[in-house]
């Protein structure tokens, strides 16, 4: 059973350790390659706008290896 990344902000960090991770990489990449418009991620406090943000930025970094 895969532990729950209870204060885990990084995804690199949360991806190398094994731990829990619903992935919705593929709907956040489609969404900033689609389109030339301005998106406003809005989420509720506590609610993973750290680690969304850092998912995002290991996708414009290219670290394939952490997205299979």
């Amino acid at each position: 059973m895969k532990k729950l990344p209870i204060g885990t902000q990084d995804f690199e960090v949360l991806q190398k350790s094994g731990s829990f991770y619903l992935d919705k990489t593929k709907h956040l990449f489609e969404i900033l390659s689609s389109s030339d418009r301005y998106y406003f991620f809005s989420r509720p406090r506590r609610f993973g706008k750290s680690l969304m943000l850092s998912v995002i930025k290991n996708i414009f970094l290219g670290k394939q290896e952490l997205f299979n």
